[in-house]
């Protein structure tokens, strides 16, 4: 059997829109074909006539038929993204990049901070893990946002806490008069003083802002948790998605070739990791 060639496009047509926030909407998309990835992968979206970006699935790597990806207006492209339709054609490359090692977890806590946008690629581990939660001692997952506007997900969280051997707790920095809130009032790292998993075998994902990873990344180094153990989604420093613009280059890594998935030991030294 041939190798699936990864920089072939596929053609997908979006299947429903949801409105996130006023800056964040997700896409659902059928493919005309199975779109087969691992969580912490990426795919190269295309609209045509417009031009394609990097963009990390946000739904579960066992959900084979369809496709979804949560996208912040940022630039051109998102721009486009945003304006598309139910019904509307987009095309698909990948998927590319390395993956989160979910079946070396097995019979730990894992724990998750995702922040921001940075929910998008966590709630697609997320959806992995819980596909197969017995797999796993439990599942802890810290949610962060500047406001409760911001707040991705807010509906899915609370349905998510339900199931067996998982936590989740949301934070957002601040609460606008006019808008309500019931949860944590604070940093997202301010929420790691609530977890009560072990430190020192538990693997911890972060992935948010910049300045929220590098915090998070302190402050689980702080609470015990290992170098080895800490992995990061280098995700938002990513453009062409294949090494030329050099737009995300740490060092002697590139986030789109050897990431976006990179544990804290192995790029910690490196120039640039959190701008």
């Amino acid at each position: 059997m041939c190798e699936k060639n990864a920089f072939r496009t596929i053609s997908a047509t979006v299947t429903k829109l949801v409105e996130e926030s006023p800056l964040i909407r997700t896409l659902r998309v059928e493919p005309e074909e199975e779109f087969v990835f691992h969580t912490g992968q990426f795919a190269e979206l295309s609209v045509p006539n417009i031009g394609e970006g990097p963009f990390t699935p946000s739904s579960g790597q066992f959900d084979r038929d369809i496709l979804e990806f949560t996208i912040m207006k940022a630039g051109f492209v998102t721009e486009h993204i945003h304006q598309l339709k139910v019904g509307d054609r987009i095309g698909l490359r990948g998927p590319f990049g390395t993956k989160y090692p979910i079946d070396e977890w097995y019979g730990k806590d894992v724990l998750i901070l995702g922040g921001g946008v940075g929910l998008a690629p966590t709630r697609s581990l997320f959806l992995s893990l819980v596909h197969q939660i017995d797999k796993y001692k439990s599942i802890t997952f810290l949610t962060g946002a500047r406001t409760p506007g911001d707040m991705i997900y807010k509906d899915q969280v609370k349905e998510w806490n339900k199931i067996d051997k998982v936590n989740i707790i949301s934070a957002v920095d601040k609460v606008p008069e006019g808008q309500e809130w019931d949860c944590e009032v604070c940093l997202i790292t301010k929420l790691l003083d609530k977890v009560t998993i072990d430190p020192q075998e538990s693997p911890a994902v972060v992935c948010g802002p910049p300045v929220m990873m590098k915090f998070g990344t302190i402050e689980l180094l702080n609470h015990g948790f290992q170098e080895s153990n800490i992995y990061l989604s280098m995700e938002k420093k990513m453009y062409c998605g294949h090494g030329q613009c050099r737009h995300c280059v740490m060092g002697k890594y590139y986030a789109c070739k050897d990431g976006a998935v990179f544990t804290y030991d192995k790029i910690k030294n490196e120039e640039n990791i959190w701008e």
